[in-house]
């Protein structure tokens, strides 16, 4: 899984609005196009989610996983898979945000494997529709917060 996609976006909110969005995952249905659910399982001292199940249904891939989160303050969050699914065998990824002004610069990083093969060019193009969906997903989340 060496091969990672990313995009990035100018959201027009501060580093901790943007991450307040990314943190709170009981919303990530009404935002993350695919995610149906997303239980946290566990959290951190901080109480920051360290783990959390997905429920995915994004068109022929229809799926449940457990990703691993760590947290570097308000500036990143990575995550690996920490229990597979039927379909979803590899994912990692990051949110990186920097200050943009009086705004954010959110980069997304992310590497999906599956249990049925795809070619290079078809996974990479794939996961690029999945960042930039969820991009203009969280800026238009984290937007629409007063």
């Amino acid at each position: 899984m060496a091969d990672r996609t990313s995009s990035s976006i100018a959201v027009a909110v501060s580093r901790t609005a943007v991450m307040k969005v990314i943190v709170d995952f009981v919303f990530y249905p009404d935002w993350a196009t695919g995610v149906r659910s997303a239980d946290v399982l566990s959290a951190g001292q901080d109480g920051r989610p360290v783990q959390v199940r997905f429920g995915l249904d994004a068109g022929i891939i229809k799926d449940s996983y457990v990703l691993a989160y760590q947290w570097d303050g308000d500036a990143a969050v990575r995550w690996h898979l920490a229990q597979p699914g039927s379909m979803v065998t590899e994912m990692s990824g990051a949110y990186v945000l920097d200050d943009d002004g009086p705004g954010t610069k959110v980069s997304y990083e992310l590497s999906v494997g599956t249990r049925v093969p795809m070619i290079g060019l078809l996974k990479r193009r794939a996961e690029k529709t999945i960042i930039e969906t969820a991009l203009k997903g969280l800026k238009s989340r984290a937007e629409s917060i007063p």
